[in-house]
Order: structure tokens, then C-alpha cells, then sequence
């Protein structure tokens, strides 16, 4: 009888695999730096932030909450350990309070029991990696994700609801690709801003405020990325395994910058036939597309047997999946913040129109 070769053994030897094959160009020779940013990224590196962030101790990071904000505390310390600059208000922190947030904001006082709605404090946590090239240094490309989830549960033996796929996985991408496009010798020639959001699950609460109050200049964005749900491989549609999605593919020529970064680590980044147009509104990539910045999210999963459930925890997460993922990501992120021309909205695409004529008054 044959030996059985240990799972873990069996996912260490198809990363080596997949590391052997990327450093000997098995598609297309890659340049050094785009080998320095994919041996950065790890599987194991994914698995320890995600398993704080969605542990039981942050009580499911509801907005507001004490846990949210251990949650944004560790964020920074990732950004700070990253060598990031602090990109906010207060150090790392874009600071909001419910007042800020409108009338929704009034209602949850309300339900807190709270009379002044300017303790309630509510953090974006935003670091930037300054771009190397004196004349592109001041335009920007975002990656981002929401480090927010539903909370405590009304009842039940498990109250709490970890979010580890939703959205934990997008939180831990996020610190990922910027601790590996930061061990870069030479920075990109393009700034990137990274940036967590908060309060998605209330209504988009955090990227509406940043939107509102941009921490750098809209008009010299050229391009956001927003992460959700890149660590669950068991979609409802079937299993998603070295394989993304990206809302609204038709709307820009962004996403294909990141099928071709897909290409070059064998990962099929593609459109969505049947998610693709109705998901572009639902996530924090919705707020910076009304500015008129391509802007766009990336999911392996649009719908998991845990969704929204307590049962979203760190240990069902695909790790070596989601590492791989996160490769195409970083180099993509790469690719967008070098001299590239900037991404463009599709104007002969009748639902992009809106975003294209917001584009012109961004551009007049």
C-alpha cells in the first residue's frame, strides 16, 4: 500500500511547486522585483493575522465596539512593522464619529443609549508607501478592504460572529501586499495608499466618510482595489480553487491589469457572468467609483455556506489559495503603480456611464 503523504506536506510541496515555477518564468520571465513582492507573501504570515483578527477576543468587530477598535490597533501596528507612513488624521487613524454618518448614525445612538453622538469613534486605518519617482509620487493607487463585521449574535451557544472570510481575509491581503510591496529595495514610482474601512456592514459607513474626506487627492488616484471574501474556495456556485473575480469587469480596463498579473502566477482572474454587474455596488469600491476612480472588488467567494454565520471562522480558510491570490493582487498593485497609463472607465458600457461622466468632473 502506498504511503499517505500528510496534507500539510501535500500544500508545502504544491507551494514550492508553484514558487519553482514562477521563479523559472513558466509563462513569461518575471523581473526581479515582481519576485521579491510573491516571495513576501505567505501562507503562514495570512494564517496568524487572520486568526487574531476573527478570534473570539474581538467579539465580531461590530462598528462601533471595543473590538473593532483592538482590531484597528493591530492593523496599525502591521502598518507601522511595514514601514508605512501614517496617512490619517491621528497617526494611522481617519477618525469619524456617529454624527458624521447621518441620520443612520442618530438611530444607532439611539439604540446604544447614546445622547452625544460625537465616543463614539470609528476609524479608517490608512498607511501610505511612498512611490519612488519624483513626478508620479503624488498620484496614488488604493488597495482596500472593510476590517468590520456584524458582532454579537442576540442568542445563542456561539454569539459571536468572527468574520474570518467576511471580511478578515480581505483585512490580512491587505497587510500582506503592502508588507511586500514595502520590501521592495526600490519603491514603486507610484504612492499606494492601503486602507481598512470600517462600518461596511452598516452601509458602507467607512469608504462613504473617506470619500468625503479623502486623505489624498482624488483627482490624482488613478485606480482603487478593494479586497472581500478572497479566503473561502467553497462558493455556491462551486468550488473557486486558483481562481478571482472581479466586480464589474466591464466597466474599466482595470480589471484586466490584474487578469494579466493572474496570468503570470496562475491564477484565472475573470468576470463573473452571473455576480459581476449586480456585486459592483456592494462593496467599499462603490463610494471611490462615484468620485470617478476605477475602482473595483476582488472575491474568490460572492456567496459561502457561512456567510453572514458564526460559523465564519480562521480555521476553514483555503491559506495556500488565498497566498496565491494575493500574489496576483501584489503584482497587479505593482503594475498599476509604475508608469503604466492610469486604468479608464469604459464609455461604449451603458451601466460605467454614470462612472464616466463622474470621471469627467473629476478630470474637467
Amino acid at each position: 500500500m502506498a504511503r499517505r503523504i500528510p496534507r500539510q506536506q501535500v500544500a508545502a510541496l504544491a507551494g514550492a511547486l508553484l514558487l519553482a515555477l514562477l521563479a523559472t518564468g513558466a509563462d513569461q520571465p518575471l523581473a526581479p522585483e515582481q519576485r521579491t513582492v510573491i516571495d513576501h507573501i505567505s501562507a503562514d504570515s495570512l494564517r496568524g493575522n487572520l486568526s487574531f483578527l476573527s478570534s473570539d477576543l474581538l467579539e465580531g468587530r461590530a462598528t462601533p465596539s471595543r473590538g473593532l477598535d483592538l482590531a484597528a490597533e493591530y492593523v496599525a501596528a502591521q502598518f507601522r512593522r511595514a514601514g508605512l507612513e501614517p496617512a490619517g488624521d491621528d497617526g494611522y487613524f481617519q477618525t469619524a464619529t456617529l454624527a458624521d454618518v447621518g441620520p443612520r448614525g442618530t438611530q444607532l445612538a439611539r439604540a446604544l443609549g447614546v445622547e452625544d453622538l460625537n465616543s463614539v469613534k470609528m476609524r479608517n486605518v490608512a498607511g501610505i508607501l511612498r512611490g519612488s519617482d519624483p513626478q508620479l509620487r503624488d498620484t496614488y493607487v488604493i488597495l482596500s478592504s472593510h476590517y468590520d463585521h456584524l458582532g454579537l449574535a442576540p442568542s445563542g451557544d456561539d454569539r459571536i460572529y468572527n468574520g474570518a472570510n467576511d471580511d478578515g481575509s480581505g483585512s490580512a491581503s491587505v497587510m500582506e501586499v503592502a508588507n511586500a510591496l514595502a520590501a521592495l529595495p526600490v519603491h514603486p514610482k507610484r504612492s499606494v495608499l492601503f486602507i481598512l474601512f470600517f462600518g461596511e456592514e452598516r452601509g458602507l459607513w467607512g469608504s462613504h466618510f473617506y470619500a468625503a474626506h479623502p486623505l489624498v487627492p482624488p483627482a490624482q488616484t488613478i485606480a482603487q482595489l478593494n479586497l472581500e471574501q478572497v479566503g473561502r474556495t467553497d462558493d455556491s456556485e462551486g468550488p473557486q480553487i486558483r481562481a478571482a473575480a472581479i466586480t464589474g469587469f466591464d466597466f474599466s480596463d482595470l480589471p484586466r491589469v490584474f487578469a494579466e498579473a493572474g496570468r503570470l502566477t496562475g491564477i484565472t482572474i475573470a468576470k463573473n457572468p452571473r455576480n459581476s454587474d449586480p456585486y459592483f455596488g456592494r462593496s467599499d469600491n462603490q463610494s471611490l467609483a462615484d468620485l470617478g476612480i476605477p475602482a473595483h472588488t476582488l472575491s474568490v467567494a460572492y456567496d459561502f455556506p457561512d456567510y453572514h454565520k458564526v460559523s465564519d471562522t480562521w480555521e476553514k480558510i483555503d491559506y495556500d489559495n488565498m497566498a496565491a491570490v494575493d500574489r496576483a493582487v501584489a503584482l497587479g498593485m505593482l503594475k498599476l503603480a509604475s508608469d503604466a497609463a492610469p486604468p479608464k472607465w469604459n464609455d461604449q458600457y451603458a451601466p460605467a456611464r454614470r462612472y464616466v461622466d463622474a470621471a469627467r468632473r473629476l478630470h474637467p
